[in-house]
């Protein structure tokens, strides 16, 4: 067992990672690319609006849908805990340190643990939702479904991994299962909607990215979900 974890800590840990990372780097290219090309479709484009609404959504108040400000809640505290644990998290700071050769900062493990057991439920809200709310239902895919459960399982596993407690298996079992779902997750995060981690900036710039008109992203809300949403 502890030859597995050596090589799923070294090897298949960076493999996955430069799949990601070099992933990553071609969506970034083919979307700079594509923004060249269409250029003259920025040529008056409201750059102060753009700018703020993309801010804006760093807190989300003012996209909350009504009656959907749970589920709206739910994905934020998602997305935090999803970005933030496994980057500052202690142990994994230190592999990414052994990988990248920098010091980077950390959080401390009370607080690791409240944004993980925070992701993992705003994530089975999420996952319910898809499941039972008809509007999600019919927008989601099987994929859909199985990059949340990747996410939650690469979660759980690593939360029941640092808590013996609360652990079933061995730590070597759990640990084991938890490194290599993170890296699942690696390499599925270039070829999924987890890609918009980079590309988040350019779906900001629709004009450029998807050649939407101007208003167009707010008739496509009103239509899925009422005119009382802002977008």
């Amino acid at each position: 067992m502890d030859a597995w974890l050596d090589l799923a800590r070294g090897p298949l840990f960076t493999i996955a990672f430069l799949i990601m990372t070099l992933g990553l780097a071609r969506l970034v290219v083919i979307q700079l690319w594509l923004v060249v090309r269409r250029r003259h479709l920025l040529r008056g484009a409201r750059w102060r609006r753009i700018v703020t609404d993309s801010l804006s959504w760093a807190l989300p108040i003012r996209h909350m849908v009504r009656g959907a400000i749970a589920l709206t809640m739910a994905s934020f505290i998602f997305h935090i805990g999803v970005v933030v644990v496994p980057l500052l998290l202690p142990d994994h700071v230190a592999l990414w340190e052994r990988l990248l050769g920098i010091n980077l900062p950390q959080i401390g493990l009370e607080l690791a643990d409240w944004l993980t057991v925070a992701a993992i439920a705003s994530g089975f809200v999420l996952l319910g939702y898809r499941a039972f709310a008809q509007r999600a239902r019919s927008l989601s895919r099987a994929g859909d479904y199985a990059v949340l459960l990747l996410v939650l399982m690469t979660l759980g596993t690593g939360y029941m991994a640092a808590h013996p407690s609360v652990n079933p298996l061995s730590w070597q079992m759990m640990m084991l299962t938890h490194l290599l779902s993170a890296e699942v997750l690696f390499v599925v995060v270039p070829f999924s909607k987890l890609s918009h981690v980079v590309l988040f900036p350019f779906e900001r710039f629709s004009q450029a990215y998807w050649c939407l008109q101007p208003g167009a992203g707010e008739e496509v809300a009103h239509a899925l979900w009422g005119e009382e949403v802002h977008v």
